[in-house]
């Protein structure tokens, strides 16, 4: 178990957190009545992760529950003196998601949006193709898992849910540890996921590693050998 901060949950590491939120997601995904004799649709479930952190929580996610694991690459766009601040974010597809308060309040330039947007979509291609070698998705009818290890703005999961809505899905989960609770309202209200499995809710909220003992970054390396464990698992 974690340790107590400010009466919240401090994870150990992403492996703790997907553990705990592999239990949400299954007890949600018995109560489902479309589920036949009470268990999960394997075949036609998939686990969604966001690169690269998020991998590592839906690795375990994914292999406690006995699913499939793919990647969807969202890129945000950091603000100019604060690179950790997302002014938005962009999908493989091209597509911009702007947090326009931000932007307004800070009178961020069109043309630095377009650059950025730019440099973001080349390190997107280039994840694609390392992580999965296509752009590829089949994802209509099937029930999609989306998960990361938290949400601070919640600029690229917002992105990763539009593209993925347009994929024609039979149901939409969004898992994730730790989000401030006006992200949590988005989600559930504004942008239209079917359910939301989140662990921890703070009223006071900075960067996402702050919930976590060991938040360290997550290599390329460690990306390829989760997904090449998966792909002889499928």
């Amino acid at each position: 178990e974690g340790n107590q901060s400010n009466n919240y949950i401090v994870f150990e590491n992403r492996q703790d957190a997907a553990r705990r939120l592999a239990e949400g997601i299954r007890s949600l995904l018995h109560k489902d009545k479309n589920q036949k004799n009470d268990s999960i649709n394997r075949s036609n479930t998939i686990v969604l992760a966001i690169p690269r952190g998020g991998v590592v929580t839906g690795d375990v996610i994914a292999s406690v529950l006995g699913l499939n694991l793919d990647i969807i690459v969202s890129r945000k766009i950091g603000a100019p003196d604060n690179p950790e601040l997302a002014i938005g974010a962009v999908m493989h597809d091209g597509r911009f998601y702007a947090n326009a308060d931000i932007i307004n309040i800070l009178q961020i330039p069109d043309e630095y949006v377009k650059e950025s947007l730019a440099i973001q979509m080349k390190e997107i291609q280039r994840r694609l193709w390392l992580f999965r070698h296509s752009q590829e998705y089949k994802l209509s009818g099937s029930t999609i898992i989306l998960v990361d290890d938290g949400i601070a703005t919640g600029a690229s999961i917002f992105v990763a849910i539009q593209w993925i809505k347009e994929q024609n899905p039979k149901s939409l989960i969004v898992a994730i540890p730790v989000a401030p609770r006006d992200a949590i309202q988005k989600l559930e209200n504004e942008v239209g996921v079917d359910q939301v499995v989140v662990l921890e809710t703070p009223e006071s909220f900075g960067a996402v590693g702050a919930f976590y003992e060991d938040f360290s970054q997550v290599s390329d390396d460690e990306v390829l050998r989760i997904m090449n464990k998966h792909r002889r698992r499928q």
